[in-house]
């Protein structure tokens, strides 16, 4: 028992020190593994009444729990009702771990905190253990995220892991206009899959081999103006240029995820939402900014594609990505300004865009969708995550509204003559093969999970990565680990669970090794 919180404690890069209690069943608090555990631990064990459990709406039921208990998720419910009752907790400091005999979920604390998963369930044959911590709800909520439902609650429509006896509501997608902080951990990014550990890396979206050479140098020589302040007046203007607009409706950023913050901070929303699955950032901005975010999940058997329709009509932020982060689908340009109305900021995350040949359903350089915000990055396909370059594009009005809430010289000098240099006819076209290249080097990929029996993907990925489906993704992703291979996990993403991957295009010789890594992790489990 106790080998089993310390594995999930390490997955949290957390100690001993920092367990608070264990929680469990009331019934099995008294059982030698869990006290034994507390006892080495020097931590209380706090048993929860069947009926406290059950009230718990969790993002990954499982049936034999909740047949043996009544409990969907016995160690992830306790984990976080333990998280959100304990007193004197700092925020995201103090983790409450479960331990039971069972499966688990995430819980809900008091009104006066609130719990967040940082581990969801992990198994052994004979236990389950989760980790949850307690953090401080914010004057601006009006409620915990993790909420106590009655045992009728039904689960989101298309929420991976809903029963299938439990009706949904709409054809395509569900809407859920709650406030989230639930199991899906949105702070986290494939970087975290490879930080301080030498694997090969499928996680991270960012193209291999960049930044070329041309612009290596291009930056180098940057660094002799390092004594001036930035002026981004030339590097704006290369990015009008490049898409045919005036000046003034283009705002350069520090990589897209500050424009994610700028619009949550600076554009009034009294009900932005935000479709997945998707890249988590704009969500998380939107949070901390004291939004309460509602969430149009599309749904697996419909190929995770945009129905407009399925968007509430009094939304007036509505935030989509194209091509989307993770399911790499390419959604209609029709379909995406079908979302415009008045009164309504359609913000577009196209960050991916310049992987897409020709970026067919591009919406950059419009200016006859009302309420338009396109979003682009120069992170990806150039190699300068570690730069942070990227920019708005919208009206002139929306611009000045970003620009005041940016903090003065928000690019630095040398990312602004990378955004110059990127936008030049020599590196777009560089741009344009890449994105070709990328086309085949994912067909090759898709091929060979095609041999798999485990494997679904994510039909007609367009994006420099694809998804995948297979049950127990997260055991395939730890193995994958010990073969030398970091895949990016899928749940932490709304509208996906612990079943899924997001796997980087790379070239033919790394995809070969990966398929090779991923058979022995599917035999290694059995």
């Amino acid at each position: 028992m106790l080998a089993l919180v310390d594995a999930v404690l390490r997955e949290a890069g957390l100690s001993r020190t920092a367990v608070r209690s264990l929680g469990t069943l009331d019934a099995r608090a008294a059982e030698p593994g869990i006290a034994g555990a507390a006892a080495l631990l020097g931590v209380p064990v706090r048993g929860f009444a069947a009926e406290e459990l059950a009230a718990v709406s969790v993002p990954h039921p499982s049936a034999r729990p909740l047949a043996a208990t009544g409990t969907a998720s016995v160690a992830e419910a306790a984990a976080l009702l333990a998280a959100g009752t304990e007193p004197g907790t700092d925020a995201g400091a103090v983790p409450g771990v479960v331990v039971a005999p069972g499966t688990g979920e995430p819980a809900a604390p008091p009104a006066r905190a609130r719990a967040v998963l940082l581990v969801p369930k992990r198994k052994t044959r004979r236990a389950t253990c989760a980790l949850a911590a307690s953090v401080p709800v914010r004057s601006h909520e009006d409620a915990p995220g993790a909420r106590l439902l009655p045992r009728t609650h039904g689960y989101i429509a298309g929420e991976p892991g809903s029963p299938p006896t439990i009706p949904t509501p709409h054809t395509t997608a569900a809407m859920d206009m709650h406030t989230h902080t639930d199991a899906h951990d949105l702070r986290h990014h494939g970087d975290a899959e490879v930080r301080d550990e030498k694997l090969i890396d499928l996680a991270v979206n960012v193209r291999t081999d960049t930044p070329p050479d041309w612009l290596r140098r291009r930056i180098a020589d940057s660094l002799t103006g390092l004594a001036a302040y930035p002026d981004g007046r030339v590097a704006r203007a290369a990015v009008a240029e490049r898409h045919d607009l005036p000046a003034d409706r283009v705002l350069l950023t520090a990589g897209a995820a500050e424009a994610f913050v700028l619009l949550a901070r600076a554009l009034p929303a009294r009900r932005p939402v935000v479709v997945h699955p998707q890249f988590t950032e704009p969500e998380a901005a939107l949070r901390d900014a004291g939004h309460v975010v509602g969430r149009v999940l599309l749904r697996e058997e419909d190929g995770f594609r945009l129905d407009p329709a399925a968007v509430p009509e009094d939304a007036d932020l509505v935030v989509i990505g194209n091509p989307t982060n993770p399911t790499s689908v390419l959604h209609p340009a029709a379909s995406i300004a079908a979302l415009a109305r008045p009164g309504r900021t359609l913000v577009v995350d196209e960050a991916f865009m310049d992987a897409v040949p020709g970026e067919r359903e591009s919406l950059a350089g419009r200016t006859d969708v009302p309420g338009l915000v396109v979003l682009r990055s120069l992170t990806k396909t150039w190699g300068l995550a570690g730069l942070r370059i990227g920019y708005v594009l919208a009206a002139p009005g929306t611009i000045a509204d970003l620009e005041r809430a940016q903090p003065l010289w928000p690019v630095s000098t040398p990312a602004l003559v990378a955004a110059e240099a990127c936008m030049s006819r020599a590196a777009l076209a560089e741009a344009e093969h890449a994105a070709h290249r990328i086309g085949v080097e994912r067909a090759h990929l898709l091929a060979g999970l095609a041999e798999f029996d485990e494997v679904r993907t994510v039909a007609g990925a367009e994006g420099p990565f694809v998804l995948v489906r297979i049950d127990g993704a997260d055991a395939v992703r730890e193995r994958l680990r010990s073969l030398g291979f970091a895949a990016r996990r899928g749940d932490t993403f709304p509208g996906l669970d612990r079943n899924w991957l997001r796997l980087a295009v790379r070239d033919r010789a790394t995809t070969n090794r990966f398929l090779q890594a991923l058979d022995q992790a599917l035999l290694m489990g059995g």
